[in-house]
């Protein structure tokens, strides 16, 4: 059985890995990105010096030979689904016997005059990374539209470069329609502390063509021209599938898959962040452009391709990224300050620096332990998840804390101060639970 690939991020090639261990099946996958698979966040770390190309490549060229898994560099122009086939921009055909969409994300763009100027790209691809750099020697100012991980992530690169940098950014505070209103005020301060320019609750009118074809200037929403070389766009993405609509798929903003990642046509799979469930799991959304779900994914593909059928569930939601200097984790259930559920409590502590904070979420009725939110602080994933997981109380959360907190040794640790908080906001004397104890609930933790 052949069975083809169409992408070969982390959802692809986790899925050919594991279609190579549980069979011996013919594999082909197909980029038209790159010859290879590299980690798709490193992207920055090669524009900013901290690494090359061949080092963002988890695995050794020969490997692909090693195990039998074909690559092939090609873009696919349409599928013919009736009779399995692959037709490419070169007009040669692929038939397949099973097939795996895990086609990605694509850049956000909303038709903005001169979005596809030169100088204007997103930062997504192998592709993009090549455009910033092909543009950024001289480059006078960069402008940045929209917020979010993926725009500071850029900003953040042009600044390593001196390259001084403009944020568009149309919400009041910056990714205040993700983080709530504080930790969101955190990172809005942390921005400007660095010198960038950020513009809140402006958006884009219209990139300037200098004549050439060339964006030499934007103008926003309330008539300013900001002069600029090189225009960001990072408002967000969405599945790549534009080659894919009119193909008889069912497609509404990504793929649409059930509980095993199989789509409406028989033998066609999806997965990573093209994907629409149909059916998301408590906690989790219909769309989730995270490269650990495009690994849970291309792993749960895998099985179901070769005839294991097992359902894809994520688990409790969680997230890390970087701001700047500051490290965000998530884990659960933490809304925005404006959508938070009435029955929803909050622990909020932050640090008299204003760079560090530890949110707990908790249901003010039934005391369960909902969500946890950290800004320059790093709790232990599975501790997080069991209590989590367990419906742990509180109050149980608290007296054990220390057993979350994942900071090197010699960090000064804020547990004391969180439960101090807890207690002067409900008139408790929790205490934390002694050493002895707590190693006891670790080994619970770990074995249970």
């Amino acid at each position: 059985m052949h069975i083809a690939i169409i992408g070969n991020g982390i959802a692809g090639i986790t899925a050919a890995r594991f279609i190579r261990k549980l069979s011996d099946h013919e594999i082909t996958v197909i980029s038209a990105e790159t010859d290879h698979f590299f980690s798709r966040t490193a992207l920055m770390y090669i524009y900013m010096g901290h690494m090359r190309y061949q080092d963002t490549k988890p695995y050794e060229d020969w490997f692909w030979s090693k195990n039998r898994i074909q690559l092939r560099r090609a873009r696919v122009e349409k599928v013919d689904f009736d009779h399995k086939n692959l037709h490419f921009d070169n007009g040669e055909p692929l038939r397949y016997d099973k097939l795996l969409l895990a086609t990605g994300s694509q850049s956000n763009k909303f038709g903005w005059p001169g979005q596809d100027l030169q100088g204007v790209s997103g930062l997504y691809s192998y592709q993009d990374l090549e455009n910033m750099e092909a543009f950024s020697k001289g480059l006078n100012r960069a402008v940045i539209v929209g917020g979010g991980l993926i725009g500071i992530e850029m900003a953040e690169m042009f600044h390593s470069r001196h390259i001084p940098v403009t944020l568009l950014v149309r919400e009041k505070l910056y990714w205040d329609n993700v983080l709530p209103e504080e930790e969101s005020a955190m990172v809005t301060r942390h921005i400007r502390e660095h010198g960038f320019d950020l513009r809140l609750g402006e958006e884009l009118q219209e990139i300037v063509d200098d004549g050439k074809g060339r964006a030499c200037a934007v103008i926003t929403k309330s008539g300013e021209r900001i002069e600029c070389g090189y225009v960001g766009l990072t408002a967000g993405v969405s599945p790549n599938v534009n080659f894919l609509k009119n193909s008889g798929l069912d497609i509404g903003r990504g793929i649409k898959v059930n509980d095993f990642l199989e789509t409406n046509i028989p033998d066609v799979y999806a997965a990573g962040d093209c994907v629409e469930l149909l059916n998301p799991k408590p906690g989790r959304r219909a769309i989730e452009a995270v490269w650990y779900t495009g690994r849970m994914a291309g792993e749960t593909a895998a099985y179901n391709i070769c005839g294991k059928r097992i359902p894809y569930n994520p688990g409790i939601w969680f997230n890390s990224a970087k701001f700047l200097d500051i490290e965000y984790q998530v884990y659960g259930d933490v809304p925005t300050s404006s959508r938070m559920p009435e029955n929803y409590e909050n622990l909020y502590w932050e640090h008299p620096d204003g760079k560090r904070s530890i949110r707990l979420l908790y249901d003010k009725n039934s005391g369960q332990i909902l969500g946890f939110n950290l800004m320059g602080v790093r709790y232990r994933h599975e501790v997080c998840e069991k209590w989590l997981r367990n419906g742990t109380h509180i109050e149980d959360v608290l007296k054990n804390l220390s057993l979350a907190n994942f900071d090197p040794e010699f960090y000064k640790e804020y547990e004391a101060d969180v439960i101090a908080l807890y207690n002067k906001q409900t008139g408790k004397n929790i205490q934390p639970q002694q050493r002895r104890e707590l190693r006891r609930a670790l080994q619970f933790l770990k074995g249970g």
